[in-house]
């Protein structure tokens, strides 16, 4: 068969799979094998950063881990947003422990800054939650001419991530959860072209490439960190404003259907809190509270050893030929 009858016949498969598994009705029947007393823990004494958490997945995490007694730090693009969330979750979970931080994660050299910069202020750091990302339909440039969904969704993830694996080292139990996307299944790490320099421009496949790229990281990252617990997660397809701003067409037709933001937040909470988490390995893929395959029955988007270290090494290069100098 034809590579291309191939990927046409894994997106029917990968759509299908998403009406019975992605839906508000597929988180109803995961969540009736849930073990009600896994999210019945206190946070009080553990710190958390949360990237996008002015609103949606982002802002329902926030909210839960504050009801718990956590620390939360909030990092956010728009400072009159985040100001207004933080406000919410203080007022609902009566938890003043919550800080706000405006960043862009698009802008890479900013993140290096950034996350150097809270290095220096925090003693520690329990959990990293990367969960803000982004759809831009048209291809767009950030200041240091990188093409923007690569640069929030990836490389700034990456940059977070490398730059506090040393503070989060220090804390007890420590973990990093990256929300994915299940589009990634239909993807295969294209390590040839980052940016989607060559090919076609189209924002709803970039993001699924990046989504991939999310796995990956955190495959390797799990290797590289063994005191860091990571994981990465698809939330299903969630009612978010990201959501109906990135993809108006799939939410109009799809809202019905949609999970809330605390149902798409649902295993991220579960992954950050939970004790019963760290009883599975590190770096796996997980939806509604499970480990799941990564890829699709007999699907073509297995990367080779090579492939990971090309692309491990490239995204390397463009981390550092952006950090600031000391």
């Amino acid at each position: 068969m034809h590579l291309s009858a191939v990927i046409s016949l894994q997106n029917i498969v990968w759509f299908i799979k998403g009406m019975r598994e992605y839906t508000r009705s597929g988180f109803e029947n995961a969540s009736k094998s849930f073990v009600a007393k896994d999210l019945d823990v206190s946070m009080v004494g553990r710190s958390f950063m949360i990237t996008g958490a002015n609103s949606g997945i982002g802002k329902a995490t926030a909210m839960a881990i504050a009801k718990k007694g956590g620390t939360v730090h909030i990092v956010c693009r728009n400072k009159e947003r985040a100001e207004r969330a933080r406000e919410e979750i203080i007022s609902a979970s009566g938890n003043n422990e919550v800080y706000v931080h405006v960043l862009d994660l698009s802008e890479s050299r900013k993140v290096w800054e950034f996350a150097e910069a809270f290095k220096k202020e925090h003693s520690s750091l329990s959990v990293l939650i990367n969960n803000a990302g982004c759809m831009v339909n048209q291809r767009e440039m950030n200041s240091d001419g990188l093409e923007k969904n690569f640069a929030t969704n990836t490389l700034g993830v990456y940059v977070l991530t490398k730059c506090l694996i040393p503070l989060l080292e220090k804390s007890r139990d420590p973990r990093v959860i990256t929300v994915s996307s299940g589009g990634m299944l239909v993807q295969k790490l294209n390590t040839d072209d980052l940016q989607t320099e060559r090919a076609p421009f189209d924002g709803t496949m970039v993001y699924a490439q990046n989504k991939r790229q999310q796995v990956v990281m955190t495959e390797v990252w799990a290797k590289a960190n063994p005191k860091i617990h990571f994981s990465v997660m698809h939330p299903g397809w969630a009612d978010t404003p990201a959501v109906a701003k990135a993809m108006p067409q799939f939410h109009q037709m799809m809202r019905d259907r949609l999970r809330t933001a605390d149902q798409g937040a649902d295993t991220v909470v579960w992954l950050t809190v939970s004790r019963a988490t760290t009883a599975f390995p590190s770096g796996l893929f997980f939806q509604d509270r499970q480990p799941v395959s990564a890829h699709l029955p007999l699907a073509w988007t297995h990367s080779s050893r090579r492939e990971v270290k090309v692309f491990m090494g490239r995204l390397e290069t463009l981390a550092m030929a952006v950090k600031p100098s000391e």
